[in-house]
């Protein structure tokens, strides 16, 4: 699994496999997006306004890797 945290947009995914893959958006919430795969398996989990939503510190020791938005 990897996670990465957009600290300018507040949007942390979920990537939960790391093939690659077509997939479709299906959207949970306002806030919650799942990245559907082959075979219909959620390949990924993209939450909006993250900071709202999960405490990233309690992931750990999951390591993370935080981004920023190119300007």
């Amino acid at each position: 699994m990897q996670i990465t945290y957009n600290t300018k947009s507040d949007l942390l995914y979920l990537r939960l496999d790391s093939r690659k893959q077509k997939v479709r958006n299906e959207r949970v919430t306002d806030e919650i997006v799942l990245d559907i795969g082959e075979k219909d398996r959620i390949v990924g989990i993209e939450i909006l306004n993250d900071s709202k939503h999960v405490n990233l510190e309690a992931l750990m020791p999951v390591r993370f890797k935080v981004t920023k938005a190119m300007a």
